[in-house]
């Protein structure tokens, strides 16, 4: 479905002829109070509004909906208030996650103003266009079409150039989003290694990107071990995808890495059955990284950025590879395979040795790369892993746009474990404890000495397996998008 058009208006939310108002609620102590930007509407209510809204029984709680209508005070036939939380900690994120439930208990409408613009812009942008996402591809019946058309009332701060770039960028960065939760959607039997890398060489050239795409012919040629040792296990043989931006007087380098597992059984070390259908989602770090070089392009943003995107399909075969065989990687180093449920880092380390070769001044990398992940920090919370002061850059910046990101350690006690009897290191530890952080210090393995670097491992945080929340519906979410683009715009500003 498409998204919502959004347009600036300076019109009084009570003058607008649209068919929906939508405000902020907060709770203020034991009450619930509006947000600011709703002073407008409690006019046409003769100052009665919130005490109407308590009696209906909001609370002004994060993600609450209440539906008042308007019996011919406004043009409006109805005025949606939606929770904010607590009024002494309003932030861009509440305004995210309100505009993104208005947005979606707005489906169906035609058109709707807000006011949660006048908190912040930006957000209230992200929120409607992410709230508003539903896949429907593959639906006979898909249901209420989106709100067609939201107007947000221009901030008082600012001038009308600098909120119509700010719309423009916001969108395009929801856009970016959207675009990597279509990707993550999109079932295997239609997503695969080659439709993949299709549907990626696609939207890089329609960005004006440069794009190479490496087939098993040229993997094995070039040496990729990795990415073939994973994907030979599969009829649908793999690709690696690079994709290039070099922006206007470009003053640093960035090399983008995502794991492209497009279905993942666990190869021979097999998963379990329940819940394996979520595993779809394996490519999650892919899709946002394709996502975010795409961005940048349009953004325009004054750095050069190569996305190096390795496909593959883990499958059980007669020709899948094995535990206990050994892989040489792409750069010479050798691993062996105690678990092949451990692909995604030898995947991933393919393409690290690939992506440095292009001399990066940073590198960031993303994948739904380990259990452990939900295990320590939960579905909504990455683990940031990495060179220490780079690592926590970026987990600030994720905490910044709302995504969510924790830094975590590379204990050296923990490498000790990754030795192999016959190779240069072992894909996995033996032992359970420690498992995403023993996955980072893998991945550390094929990363340059002095590289700043980090790693998000959003194993939770790409897929949402439970209701809808805020702007996140069911399925692929598309963290970490907008922390990508934070830190790109952040290494842009500041190198």
């Amino acid at each position: 479905m498409s998204a919502p058009k959004l347009s600036l208006t300076t019109t009084a939310a009570t003058d607008a002829a649209v068919d929906a108002v939508i405000i902020g609620t907060v709770q203020d102590g034991e009450h619930v109070a509006l947000a600011p930007g709703g002073e407008q509407v409690d006019a046409g209510f003769d100052g009665t509004l919130a005490g109407v809204l308590a009696t209906l029984g909001a609370s002004g709680k994060p993600d609450e909906v209440v539906k008042v209508p308007t019996m011919g005070r406004l043009r409006a036939g109805v005025v949606v208030a939606v929770g904010l939380g607590k009024a002494d900690d309003l932030d861009a994120n509440q305004v995210r996650r309100a505009s993104g439930v208005a947005a979606r208990a707005l489906a169906g409408t035609r058109r709707a103003v807000s006011t949660l613009s006048t908190v912040d812009l930006q957000a209230a942008v992200e929120g409607t266009v992410l709230g508003a996402y539903a896949f429907t591809e593959y639906r006979s019946e898909p249901g209420d079409a989106p709100l067609e058309r939201l107007d947000l009332v221009s901030p008082a701060d600012g001038t009308a150039k600098e909120h119509r770039a700010t719309l423009k960028a916001s969108t395009a960065i929801a856009e970016a989003v959207t675009t990597a939760r279509d990707l993550a959607n999109t079932p295997p039997n239609d997503l695969f290694p080659a439709s993949f890398a299709d549907r990626a060489a696609a939207l890089g050239r329609s960005a004006g990107l440069e794009v190479e795409v490496l087939d098993e012919k040229a993997l094995r040629k070039g040496g990729f071990g990795g990415v073939l040792g994973v994907g030979m296990g599969s009829s649908r043989p793999p690709r690696v995808v690079r994709l290039s931006y070099r922006g206007p007087k470009a003053r640093k380098k960035v090399a983008l890495v995502g794991k492209g597992i497009t279905f993942d059984t666990g190869g021979i070390s097999i998963k379990p059955a329940a819940n394996m259908e979520e595993m779809t989602s394996d490519m999650s770090g892919a899709a946002a990284v394709i996502a975010s070089v795409v961005l940048a392009a349009k953004l325009k943003y004054p750095l050069e950025i190569t996305a190096t995107v390795p496909m593959a399909e883990n499958m059980p075969s007669g020709a899948a590879y094995r535990p206990g065989d050994v892989l040489t990687m792409y750069g010479g180093k050798t691993v062996e395979v105690l678990n092949t449920d451990a692909e995604g880092r030898l995947i991933l380390a393919d393409a690290i040795v690939r992506a440095c070769e292009d001399d990066p001044d940073y590198l960031v990398e993303t994948a739904t790369l380990t259990g452990a992940q939900i295990v320590s920090l939960g579905r909504r919370t990455a683990g940031v892993m990495g060179s220490d002061d780079f690592r926590d850059r970026v987990a600030a910046i994720a905490n910044a746009t709302g995504e969510g990101g924790w830094p975590m350690p590379l204990p050296e006690e923990l490498r000790g474990d990754l030795e192999s009897k016959l190779a240069d290191l072992a894909n996995v530890t033996g032992h359970r404890w420690g498992g995403m952080l023993a996955a980072g210090l893998f991945l550390r393995e094929f990363v340059p000495d002095g590289l700043p670097w980090a790693h998000i491992d959003v194993a939770g945080p790409a897929f949402n397996n439970g209701a809808p929340y805020g702007y996140t519906g069911k399925g692929g979410t598309g963290v970490p998008v907008r922390t990508i683009a934070a830190v790109l715009a952040d290494i842009a500003e500041n190198g």
